[in-house]
């Protein structure tokens, strides 16, 4: 592509300032910003950006008002940093198809699914066929949990088991987060709530969560993609939510009190799918009002001969979801129109280039 590469950003809040950023310094041109929060609406995107950059005469609108400027304007790209589940972007989503813009989103159920959300994400599928562009969903997991998970099982010989564990505090994620992983309660009211699904089977929790009625964790969705991207095919697909405790009491910023010793700190959200291939993943999220001691960490083991260990503690997940983002869009761009999933993507590259240098399609 000779030109730059143009994009809207949709939801300016913490991962919209390096999105924004990210983007402009791989040579893409930001050409409009929308947002919900009425405390940055109306500011040049360089007071969110921050890093002392330079006035781009682009202002934060309403996120109403994304519509009518699709309809005047025609970007490459509409990089949605809101929400977690596609039933709450299928707005926005739907926009993007109708208007023939590619839509990129942090949205971790937006990464496959398939599994989860499979009549909307086939909803999706046909407005964007119909519109000409791609949708899809992208971040930390599409490379941490995926790909480089995928791309270290080329050197194994044999692999009959694959655990993965991620641990994020809720503490930085907002207090639904928080309340959602159970954090506060105890451990009664967790097993009556959010536990209460553990002990279906295959078939329940699956219907449950087609339905809309369960909310499954990241797990879910991720295993459904690594499946897919190696071709395995699932038998069944069970998860279990186990809350974490703490020996002492552990103050929460973000809830507001204090955790008593004994009660939940978050929870272990433990997904496992067995496949027809006869290789098991047993994945796990840990969402946990962390003690002074506790911090991020991403570790897979792979087990078969030999038996491997892959561990990156104190991930940087906002940036390296961000940067994941924009590196993906060329191949964004070049995919076939639909709800193309990143499991039927190349492999994702650093672009050292501008963007635009990376896009085949004129």
């Amino acid at each position: 592509m000779e030109r730059k590469v143009t994009f809207v950003q949709y939801g300016c809040g913490k991962m919209g300032k390096y999105l924004m950023r990210y983007g402009l310094e791989k040579g893409a041109e930001l050409v409009g910003a929308f947002d919900v929060n009425p405390a940055i609406i109306g500011k040049d995107v360089c007071e969110i950006i921050e890093h002392d950059w330079p006035a781009t005469g682009i202002t934060i609108a309403p996120a109403s008002e994304a519509e009518a400027f699709f309809e005047q304007h025609h970007p490459d790209v509409c990089i949605i940093a809101t929400r977690s589940t596609v039933a709450e972007l299928e707005d926005i989503l739907t926009v993007c198809a109708n208007h023939g813009v590619n839509a990129i989103t942090t949205c971790e159920e937006a990464l496959y699914p398939w599994n989860s959300s499979p009549d909307l994400t086939r909803k999706l599928d046909e407005l964007a066929k119909k519109g000409g562009c791609t949708l899809t969903g992208v971040g930390y997991c599409d490379l941490y949990w995926g790909t480089m998970v995928t791309n270290f099982m080329g050197a194994q010989a044999s692999i009959t088991k694959i655990c993965g564990s991620s641990w994020y505090n809720v503490e930085d994620y907002g207090i639904a987060l928080a309340e959602g992983h159970g954090a506060g309660l105890t451990i009664d009211e967790f097993n009556r709530t959010i536990g209460a699904y553990n002990d279906y089977s295959s078939d329940e929790i699956r219907k449950a969560v087609e339905s809309g009625e369960y909310v499954p964790s990241y797990m879910w969705n991720q295993n459904g993609w690594l499946c897919a991207k190696l071709g395995l095919h699932i038998t069944s697909q069970t998860q279990k939510c186990i809350p974490t405790t703490w020996p002492s009491d552990l103050k929460s910023e973000t809830l507001g009190f204090t955790i008593k010793a004994g009660d939940a700190t978050g929870m272990r959200a433990v997904v496992t799918t067995e496949t027809e291939e006869g290789i098991t993943f047993e994945t796990e999220c840990v969402g946990k009002v962390y003690a002074p001691e506790e911090f991020d960490k991403n570790e897979w083991t792979i087990y078969g001969e030999p038996e491997s260990v892959l561990k990156c503690d104190k991930p940087a997940t906002v940036e390296l979801t961000c940067a994941n983002i924009i590196n993906r869009i060329p191949q964004l761009i070049d995919a076939p129109a639909g709800y193309v999933t990143t499991d039927q993507y190349p492999y994702n590259i650093y672009c050292i280039r501008p963007l635009n240098e990376y896009v085949k399609t004129k």
